[in-house]
């Protein structure tokens, strides 16, 4: 799930700058029905997987909510994917010392 979340998480946050690139110019406004449908089922795909990835790791609400404001902030990306690359190595150290937890 955590991985699942990771990649919506990224594909969401360029889908943003994409947006905001439309915003500023240098993209042509011809694409502004499809680049924002594209961002619009990002962005819901990242709400959901991050409430399910949120409830499997046992964030608290306040992580969840700053994972969530992260979408709304342009580049904030970066360090969602750096505190999701953590806890991924979190899961799979937990795993390796403990074999039940990685079946």
């Amino acid at each position: 799930m955590l991985k699942l979340f990771r990649i919506s998480s990224l594909l969401e946050g360029v889908s943003y700058l994409v947006i905001l690139c439309i915003t500023l110019g240098v993209i042509s406004r011809d694409f502004v029905y499809v680049l924002g449908m594209t961002h619009g089922v990002l962005f819901m795909l990242y709400f959901v997987l991050s409430l399910a990835a949120s409830h499997k790791q046992g964030w608290s609400v306040i992580t969840w909510l700053l994972v969530l404001l992260a979408s709304l902030i342009p580049f904030a990306f970066i360090p969602v994917e750096l505190f999701v690359r953590k806890e991924l190595l979190k899961n799979e150290q937990a795993a390796a010392t403990d074999p039940a937890l990685g079946a």
